[in-house]
């Protein structure tokens, strides 16, 4: 413990150096600033559990994710543990490392698709402060910002804000306003990312290539699902498991944006592309009508067009040949397998 306060008060120290070359403020920092810089960032360090889990048997995500999936979580309102979906996607169980290297087991109590969380409740208590949400919309490139993970591999280190803009992944996910950050760090699943009072602002998700973006000059550095996304569905989250936005159709394809547009890099296996036929290099051209060239038109336009299960029309192009082929869209919630008895 005192070795984690000193290189706290090491890490506030630097950051407040930096924060004040950058806002061009000559004066040294304060004893007392560092002080409750410090403070406030090992409450944050504290606050970080390592995660581990592993998913049902027959869980259609092992063949993406593995069984066996390790990351982190972050101890937030009421005991319970925020943490990034995949990690708990379909999990038959969980565990939670302790800094004081209790094991505490504890259940999935909520995925949201639509956001990428996911909450679990810690069966034993953690005896850990819940750390306090801060505003990731407020966040600008000079803060200072900090990336903690949890588990016996834990650490925390310096983080730079280096582009905010929307997201969309190759699995059927798209979030607003994600934060990107440098310098990449490898244990990013379910890390924290918290600002300068020590206030969660984010959830780690991804290890990228283009954290400045995709035109820009290629940067090695992660995504953070930012906490806003949170606050508003928290309490629907925490009583059903979900929120209602996560209620949306899916249809089982993995692709990714080219010159030449959106093609399919991958078909889940028995997923409704896969029924009707669509293959690894078909090029989606249109999806019900509406010109697809990027993957956020693409998800957009499948979620927003009806009921979660319903008719999806896709004209595409597949070897120079053009063609259209109907899809039955399912709710994404109901193929997730789940633990026996949640």
């Amino acid at each position: 413990m005192c070795l984690l306060r000193q290189t706290l008060s090491c890490l506030c120290l630097g950051i407040s150096l930096v924060s004040a070359a950058a806002t061009a403020e000559t004066a040294p920092p304060s004893a007392s600033t560092i002080e409750a810089m410090s403070h406030a960032f090992a409450r944050a360090s504290a606050s970080v559990v390592g995660l581990k889990s592993i998913a049902v048997d027959d869980a259609r995500s092992a063949s993406t994710l593995g069984r066996a999936r390790e990351g982190s979580g972050v101890v937030i309102d009421g005991g319970l543990v925020l943490t990034i979906g995949y990690l708990i996607l379909e999990a038959d169980q969980v565990l939670l490392a302790t800094d004081d290297e209790r094991q505490v087991p504890a259940r999935v109590i909520g995925y949201d698709v639509a956001t990428g969380f996911g909450l679990v409740q810690p069966l034993a208590p953690l005896r850990i402060d819940p750390v306090p949400f801060g505003i990731s919309a407020e966040l600008m490139g000079t803060d200072p910002l900090v990336i903690v993970s949890g588990g016996e591999e834990g650490a925390v280190s310096v983080a730079e804000l280096v582009s905010r803009r929307p997201f969309s992944g190759y699995w059927e996910y798209h979030v607003d306003g994600a934060l990107f950050t440098s310098p990449a760090r490898t244990d990013h699943s379910g890390a924290g990312l918290f600002n300068g009072r020590g206030e969660l602002v984010g959830v780690g998700s991804l290890l990228v290539s283009d954290a400045l973006g995709p035109r820009e000059a290629r940067l090695s550095g992660n995504m953070f699902v930012p906490i806003d996304l949170l606050k508003p569905i928290f309490d629907e989250l925490r009583s059903s498991g979900s929120s209602r936005p996560s209620q949306r159709a899916w249809i089982g394809v993995n692709c990714v944006e080219t010159e030449a547009g959106v093609r399919i890099v991958r078909v889940s296996t028995d997923s409704p592309a896969d029924v009707a036929g669509l293959e690894p290099g078909d090029r989606i051209v249109r999806i019900d009508g509406v010109e697809v060239k990027v993957l956020e038109v693409l998800w957009k336009t499948l979620w927003s067009g009806g009921l979660p299960e319903r008719e999806v029309t896709l004209d595409i192009q597949r070897d120079g040949r053009a063609q259209t082929l109907k899809l039955q869209s399912v709710d994404r919630m109901k193929t997730l397998k789940r633990a026996q008895g949640i």
